[in-house]
């Protein structure tokens, strides 16, 4: 239940006034349902945890839960157009004709009709939090793809939710870059064990990407004196949480280490216990680091309009 990646948006403090309310009545109404015969998708929201008669969100520690979920319908391309092949061949054989560019739209359409109905359902679900006192939006997905179909089913269940992407004020490339060439880490971090390295000049420059490597080695050191930088770099944070911030200040691979992971217990009754434990704490230690994201990158809160 602790997330793997995070996308971060922020939100002003008049926008998390009446967020609790609205969120759990606009959820109410959004609730994901199953694709119909003739859909290729669906997506609505589903509780946090527990079964389908659960709680549509979880407020904890300041923090409100929701989970966006799809159905997407396994349609390979290769298996429509493979029927649709099998289907002109036999309208030539048959009918001795060939088939024009307009009757094989229309074939195709009619084959897309008959097999959706019969393809195979696949559902995705996407966890995200916002925090109601420091005005996060904390998604678990790297991908922006991801986040922004997330925020948008957030926006039709709310009316809106004016949440932005993040603006430092400190370029995060140029600061990685200067932690990994210099070793002038704030304090509270330290070096992990991966990096991305790229020439800035152009699109298609040289990367390079180290994992399990000793970031403190020279060859790191010597790519960063012909000209590359960093866009995307492992840290570890107060020795709590280890993870890889990007250029765009997304997070990946996110890890609690075991001095966190330690004060969990094994004492978890049900699945219902056991989420507001981790999320309690899980909340708890980003928000520590949150915090000092902010001071090092100056990460604005959108002021009140």
């Amino acid at each position: 239940m602790f997330y793997r990646h995070l996308t971060l948006m922020r939100f002003s403090p008049a926008v998390a006034a009446d967020l609790v309310q609205r969120l759990a009545e606009g959820i109410a109404e959004h609730p994901l349902r199953a694709c119909g015969p003739l859909e290729m998708y669906t997506k609505g929201f589903v509780p946090p945890v527990g079964d389908a008669n659960a709680p549509m969100t979880a407020d904890i520690n300041s923090c409100l839960f929701a989970t966006v979920a799809g159905e997407d319908k396994l349609l390979p391309a290769a298996v429509l157009n493979d029927a649709l092949r099998r289907k002109v061949q036999q309208i030539a054989e048959e009918e001795g004709r060939k088939v024009g560019g307009r009757e094989r739209k229309r074939i195709r359409e009619d084959l897309l009709t008959e097999l959706l109905p019969r393809a195979f359902v696949r559902r995705s679900i996407t966890p995200a939090y916002v925090d109601t006192k420091d005005g996060w939006m904390v998604i678990d997905t790297a991908s922006r793809k991801q986040a922004e179909s997330v925020l948008t089913q957030w926006r039709e269940a709310l009316g809106s939710f004016p949440a932005v992407p993040l603006a430092p004020e400190e370029g995060p490339r140029v600061l990685m870059t200067d932690w990994l060439a210099n070793g002038n880490l704030p304090a509270g971090f330290a070096l992990g064990d991966e990096c991305e390295l790229r020439d800035p000049a152009t699109a298609t420059g040289a990367i390079v990407r180290a994992r399990r490597q000793d970031l403190d080695a020279e060859e790191v050191k010597e790519h960063l004196r012909n000209g590359k930088q960093v866009f995307a770099l492992g840290l570890v944070f107060d020795g709590r949480i280890s993870f890889v911030l990007g250029e765009d200040l997304s997070v990946r691979k996110l890890r609690f280490l075991d001095v966190v992971m330690d004060q969990l217990g094994d004492d978890m009754q049900d699945a219902e216990t056991e989420a507001t434990a981790t999320w309690w704490l899980m909340t708890a230690e980003l928000r520590r680091m949150l915090d000092k994201l902010v001071d090092v990158f100056g990460l604005p809160r959108p002021a009140d309009l």
